[in-house]
């Protein structure tokens, strides 16, 4: 699982789309717009972003992480991952048959 955040939902719907289609990933979640608040560059700032959960295998967290940077607007994107003590067994598996190492 990968949370990411992003500028907005078009940016969100850009980055995920594109791993789809490279089969980076097996799902998207882009959860409902929210106020982050960070400081950044010593200014307190609280602005709207969008944010996602990505679901993907542990092996293709570097190739995820590298195109998600490619395509994001940000400076330094938000992409944090954590990983699945255990899970529905049929689900995992499809998140398996659903994304491929590249080339």
């Amino acid at each position: 699982m990968i949370y990411v955040t992003a500028r907005d939902a078009d940016e969100a719907r850009r980055i995920a789309g594109a791993l789809l289609e490279k089969k980076l990933i097996a799902c998207a979640n882009l959860l409902a717009p929210h106020t982050a608040m960070y400081r950044w560059k010593g200014d307190i700032v609280a602005e709207e972003e969008q944010a996602m959960i990505l679901k993907t295998r542990v092996d293709l967290l570097e190739p995820v992480r590298a195109e998600i940077c490619a395509l994001h607007s940000y400076e330094t994107p938000c992409i944090v991952a954590w990983p699945l003590a255990g899970g529905h067994g049929p689900f995992l598996q499809w998140i398996e048959a659903e994304t491929e190492t590249p080339a």
